[in-house]
């Protein structure tokens, strides 16, 4: 692929050290030769949604460009999350990391393996509010996500004001 594409990733832990956690993974994408001006949200403490009874989240929104392919940003992506020790034991269970391919510009996917954008992203607080804060002119199915984020519901997303991000 050439030329550059502007990105979302989505970033949550809520096992171990959450904070060291995503520092690590934003620390590999900013790292990585083809991924350019990595913009990050502040960190959100989120409820946890679907799945077992878990610890909350932290997560934060990680906007940048790349020129990879989006199958190679996948990979990055969950190198991170190995990394971080993530087991794949349960749907939406607890996890060390998890790294989701929320939007690779304008491609629209139904790959199995990615799905463009991603399918969940649009109902889920506790990625609008942080993806609205930190890119929101980024469009998604024809609309900013500012306006996504504006007309959902922000109950159980919390800011948090110490261990910032980046």
């Amino acid at each position: 692929m050439s030329g550059r594409v502007r990105v979302a990733l989505g970033l949550g832990s809520n096992v171990g050290d959450r904070v060291s956690h995503l520092r690590s993974a934003l620390q590999t994408l900013r790292a990585t030769p083809e991924i350019w001006d990595v913009e990050v949200s502040r960190l959100y403490e989120t409820d946890p949604v679907g799945g077992p009874v878990q610890g909350d989240f932290l997560n934060a929104v990680a906007v940048f460009d790349t020129s990879l392919a989006p199958e190679s940003l996948l990979v990055v992506a969950q190198s991170c999350e190995s990394a971080a020790g993530r087991e794949r034991d349960e749907r939406w269970g607890p996890r060390t990391l998890d790294v989701d391919v929320l939007a690779y510009g304008e491609v629209s996917s139904d790959a199995p393996e990615l799905t463009l954008p991603h399918p969940r992203a649009l109902t889920r607080a506790f990625v609008l509010i942080p993806w609205a804060e930190v890119d929101p002119d980024f469009v998604i199915m024809g609309r900013p996500v500012s306006e996504w984020a504006a007309a959902i519901d922000g109950t159980g997303v919390r800011e948090r004001t110490e261990d910032g991000g980046g």
